[in-house]
């Protein structure tokens, strides 16, 4: 009796083993099918891409991916340059409020934080999608960083495809400045005794909102505070010694705080003219490219704070409005394939992070990501250290306004 019952489990489980193996290959078949429809349908259309266009390396980069887009799929690709991300969702919003429902003008945009949320929470998007992507599924691993599945604290949800990965580095010019200082308070210090060298971009341009956030992180006793949402705490209190901080730094800052660098390409620019010692990216690989390119001389470096820089995930996201929803897949999809992210992270083209799991490629993959240059002002894994978290989204727009309401000219 007992043989039999032991058998009889045996044949059960084989039998519920072979059912998971069948589900799992139908369930492949049926993505392999819908996938092959997506290609199908995408011939032939021309996807609007929304993108900050500030920095010609990327705009280069995005040209090369619509050209090969272009040979493989079928799928023509038009990169409409943005100064702010946030004029892309301001259109978008408009037009649903216009009750433009299809055909959009708008058919992919690069973003993250809060322009992500707002998009989300004004039910602005298209998906999920991002697990119905091939290089998703095949490359991504979400497990590997919080950010790939939660952008500033919003839950992700598959309404976006991640794209790369950045942070905040610092470069100087080793020819004038050896030491540089290497936290928030140290500078302070440095832009006391040398007043004029040093600036941050003007909120809220990304990289300006950024350095706000850094040096919150490092000046509060509040921090675990800025992973929650701002109206659900004591903002007052918590971003305190940041106005202090700044009410020094502004009078010894680079023309004495009256004015701002409208970007970090404005800070290489002005880092190269020696007007100041300090400038910085959330590009790992800028200082490389601009070197390349002969915009700084070849003693830049790069580094970041002792105690860790903010670092964060950039996504692909579709509008609910696109009229080429196919094509717009196809192209985050080919965006994130090995080959597009393997070029995106040579130093000299963009050097920007993938996002792809190191684990998950072939070992001929990981050659050819083994293989890459890293320029020579580009920081390794090792020694861009600590990565902080992002705030919450909502705290972008609480340091944004407050900052324009203290500082703006």
């Amino acid at each position: 009796m007992k043989k039999s019952f032991i058998a009889a489990s045996i044949a059960a489980a084989l039998a519920l083993s072979s059912q998971a193996v069948l589900a799992s290959q139908t369930q492949n078949s049926v993505s392999q099918d819908t996938w092959k429809n997506t290609l199908l349908e995408a011939k032939g259309q021309t996807v609007y891409f929304n993108a900050w266009g500030g920095a010609d390396n990327i705009n280069d980069y995005i040209q090369w991916a619509a050209d090969r887009i272009k040979d493989e799929y079928d799928v023509t690709l038009k990169q409409v340059k943005l100064t702010d991300t946030s004029d892309a969702v301001n259109r978008v919003l408009a037009e649903k409020a216009a009750g433009k429902d299809s055909n959009g003008s708008i058919d992919l945009i690069w973003l993250n934080g809060e322009n992500f949320r707002a998009m989300k929470d004004n039910h602005l998007l298209f998906g999920p999608f991002s697990q119905a992507l091939p290089s998703y599924t095949q490359y991504v691993d979400e497990n590997a960083r919080q950010s790939l599945t939660q952008d500033f604290g919003t839950p992700v949800d598959g309404m976006e495809s991640p794209w790369g990965m950045a942070q905040v580095i610092f470069m100087h010019d080793t020819a004038t400045l050896s030491n540089p200082p290497k936290s928030i308070p140290e500078l302070l210090t440095y832009a006391k005794a040398h007043p004029g060298r040093i600036t941050y971009p003007e909120p809220p341009q990304f990289l300006g909102s950024t350095f706000l956030k850094q040096a919150l992180y490092e000046l509060s006793p509040h921090r675990k505070a800025l992973s929650q949402a701002v109206n659900t705490v004591d903002f007052d209190k918590i971003t305190a010694p940041l106005w202090t901080y700044l009410d020094q730094l502004h009078p010894v800052a680079w023309r004495s705080g009256q004015s701002f660098p409208s970007s970090s390409e404005e800070m290489m620019r002005l880092l190269d003219d020696q007007e100041i010692d300090v400038a910085l990216s959330f590009d790992i690989s800028a200082a490389s490219v601009q070197i390349d390119k002969g915009n700084l001389p070849d003693t830049v470096r790069s580094y970041v704070f002792s105690g860790g820089t903010i670092g964060n995930t950039h996504f692909l996201a579709i509008p609910y409005n696109s009229g080429v929803k196919a094509g717009a897949q196809v192209v985050a999809n080919f965006l994130l394939s090995p080959e597009a992210q393997i070029k995106k992270q040579t130093p000299t083209v963009w050097g920007d992070l993938s996002v792809l799991s190191y684990a998950k490629l072939s070992k001929d993959l990981q050659a050819k990501f083994d293989a890459l240059p890293r320029g020579i002002a580009t920081l390794n894994i090792e020694e861009l250290g600590k990565t902080l978290p992002e705030p919450h989204a909502s705290w972008v727009g609480a340091l944004e306004t407050e900052w324009r309401k203290r500082y703006a000219q």
